[in-house]
Formats: C-alpha cells, structure tokens, sequence
C-alpha cells in the first residue's frame, strides 16, 4: 500500500500525456468529443507507466535489485496485454483502459514477490534467472493460449462497480477514509488501489456514453467525490472559511495559512496545524459532514436536478471550477454551493465549542 501511495500520483504524467497526445491524433471532432475518446486510451498509458513506477517502489521497498526487477515487469505487461481487441496503438491503449492499472499492480507485485523468494533461495544468479523463466514463461502460456489478463480483471471489476454505484457503497468509502484520516491515517491515499481504478471505469463508462449520445449509466463515479469533500477529505473548505471570522489569533492565523491549499482541495497544511489529526471535538463533523453531502449529492444527481459527472478532473483544481468541467451543468456550480453551506452549518456549532476551548487555553498560558 505504501508503495502505491507514491507510485500512483505521478503515474498520473502518464494520463496527461495520453490525454494530450490522443486528442492530437483524433479526427477533426470537438473537443469534447475527442477528450472522451482520448480519456481511455490515456489510461492504458497511465497504466504502463505506474507499471514502471510501482515495480521501482516495491523493489527499494522489498531489498530487490530494480533493473532485474523493472526488466522483468516491463515484458510481463506487455505480454498481458489485450492484442487480439486492438489493430492499432491507440485501438491497443483504449482496450487496455483502467483495467489496465489493476493489470499494472499485479504484474508489479507479482513480479517483485517471486523475484525476492526466488534470489533468496537460489541466489542472486540463479534466483533472478528462475524468476524470470517463471514469470516471463507465464506471461508468454497465458499469451499462447489466448487468456488475456485484462478480460479477466474487466470480469472481476464489473461486480466491484455494480456494488459500487450505490449510497451505500458512497458512504461506506467516505466514512471510512475520514475516521481514518481523524486517526492520522491518510484514508484518500490509503483506498486509492482499491478504489480509484474501480470508480474511474465507471467515469470511462460515463464519458464513452456522453461520445456515443447514450445516457449516462453511472452516479457514483471519481468526480462525484468533488461534491463530497470540498477542501479536501472531510470537507474542510467550509472550516477554513468559519476560521477566518474566529477572534481567537491562532485559529485566525491557521485559517489564513491554510485558504488557499483549501481551495485547491489540498487540507494536509489544515489537518496538522489546526490540528484536525486525533481531535475529538472537531473529529465528529469532520466525518458528519462528508455524510450529509453524501446524501445530498446522491439525491441530486439521482433525481436528474443536476447532469451525473461524464468527465475526470483532477481534486486539484478549484471547486466551481472543477464540478462544472466534470459535469457541463452549471447547476453542479450551484450544489456545490449548496454543499458548503450545508458542511458550514454542520462545523458551526463545533467550531465555536473548540473557540472556547482555545479561548480558556490562552487565559491559562496567559495565567501562568
């Protein structure tokens, strides 16, 4: 998991310039059109190079050697890849899509496991030799007899998102990633292999739709969560902004530091300087409030009153700005709205009861 904390964001280089290298080669469209045809195969890019990246990490991590391990990953990925759906790169990229980062991580782990059992027990030679006749050979049997990898993870996620696209499962990810971040555990970093390839097949599956003028068969998808955690996990956008009015200097201090990271979802600054990190009093809406807007937003959409997400934006970029892009609603702009008031109102009582606290704390300093 460690490993593939680090690995993922960069991986992310690998979207973009799929992205941007897809949408030049594409026909004469709009560019809405040629971003949603260009959006899967920029993910099997992405895929190759987190491929690159999490074998690095796994062996540093492991005590493995990289280039014996990175020369044997590399061959296994391209061997598990989709041939007979693609006649061209692009055709073999788009085939590839999200899967392909489930694709990614197994080959990754697979290869670096059986690496360091093997160098263990026959050495550094003979270990690496054999390792690599296991895993290459492997890749080369499954390639042979036409079981290709990628089908076989498209099979296993389809479940995963049909469970996924509910409240329920909307909820259970949030509650879980906020009390583990109230703990100090980063929970966004922490699910992100198991969640992010899961719900970002599903935003592909929106985007196709929107390019092919069918409806859009998903909710819950990445960008849904643009709704959920304004500021960042736990919504803390709406803190920050109860902060600036505090008459207590640190908080007003913290508030000030912390405002611009917040708008652009980053509250890492906020959640170890206020701190929100094992805070009892400001722990309770920091999981309550994500919920709420869970509910809200689900309903929204749900109901039709505001379009379901067709596109990935990154978390990064600013609230209106990013709801807006993932959903060419300007309706998205007014939920969002709506959705820190509502996160405002639920830190409000709470944040007044940690003003008093603050508040005797500084007579006491101030005392003695």
């Amino acid at each position: 998991m460690q490993a593939i904390q680090a690995a993922l964001p960069p991986s992310f280089a690998g979207l973009l310039l799929g992205l941007a290298t897809f949408m030049l080669i594409e026909p004469n469209e709009s560019l809405q059109i040629r971003f949603s045809h260009s959006f899967a195969p920029g993910l099997g890019v992405m895929s190759a190079l987190l491929c690159v990246l999490l074998t690095l990490q796994l062996a540093k991590r492991r005590d493995v050697p990289r280039l014996p391990a990175l020369a044997l990953a590399e061959p296994v990925f391209l061997l598990s890849l989709p041939y007979q759906h693609a006649s061209s790169f692009a055709s073999l990229a788009r085939a590839l899509g999200s899967s392909g980062l489930f694709l990614a991580m197994g080959v990754a782990l697979v290869t670096v496991t059986v690496l360091r059992l093997a160098r263990a027990k026959f050495g550094p030679l003979g270990g690496s030799l054999l390792a690599g006749a296991a895993v290459v050979g492997g890749a080369v049997l499954l390639l042979a007899t036409g079981v290709s990898l990628t089908n076989i993870l498209d099979r296993m996620i389809a479940p995963l998102g049909d469970l996924g696209d509910s409240l329920t499962a909307l909820l259970i990810i949030t509650l879980v990633e906020t009390l583990l971040w109230a703990i100090g555990i980063h929970g966004p970093a922490l699910l992100a292999a198991v969640v992010f390839p899961v719900y970002l097949s599903l935003q592909t599956q929106n985007a196709e739709a929107l390019a092919h003028g069918r409806p859009l068969p998903h909710i819950v998808t990445v960008s849904l969560f643009l709704f959920v955690f304004p500021g960042g996990a736990g919504a803390t956008l709406p803190l920050v902004l109860l902060l600036l009015r505090s008459r207590i200097a640190r908080l007003h201090r913290v508030a000030l530091a912390t405002l611009v990271p917040a708008l652009f979802n980053v509250n890492e600054p906020l959640m170890f300087g206020l701190p929100l990190v094992v805070n009892p009093l400001l722990g309770v809406p920091f999981v309550l409030a994500p919920l709420a807007l869970c509910v809200i937003t689900f309903l929204a959409v749900n109901f039709g009153w505001v379009a379901r997400p067709a596109f990935y934006m990154p978390s990064m970029l600013p609230l209106p700005v990013s709801v807006f892009l993932a959903t060419k609603d300007w309706r998205a702009v007014v939920l969002a709205l709506i959705n820190v008031a509502v996160a405002a109102a639920i830190y409000a009582p709470f944040v007044a009861l940690y003003e008093r606290q603050e508040k005797a704390r500084e007579h006491e300093r101030a005392a003695a």
